[in-house]
């Protein structure tokens, strides 16, 4: 399911030197960290949603105890 983002550019390089090609590979480098940075945010907010809201209401007046937030009732 992981997966390894590459930034070296695939296939054969010339050195020609050309404007477009420079700027297909930034963009393509920028496609690439993005999606990367889309990805481990999407985790992030899986992983830390719920705890996120335990510490919040367990920093509201009046103070509850664990128990009484993580049961239904």
């Amino acid at each position: 399911m992981a997966s390894k983002v590459s930034l070296k550019s695939k296939g054969k390089t010339t050195n020609k030197g050309s404007k477009g090609s420079d700027e297909r590979s930034v963009a393509q480098s920028v496609k690439e960290w993005s999606t990367w940075a889309m990805k481990k945010a999407k985790v992030v907010t899986h992983y830390g949603f719920i705890p996120l809201i335990i510490v919040i209401g367990m920093n509201s007046e009046p103070k509850p105890q664990l128990s009484q937030l993580l049961s239904p009732v």
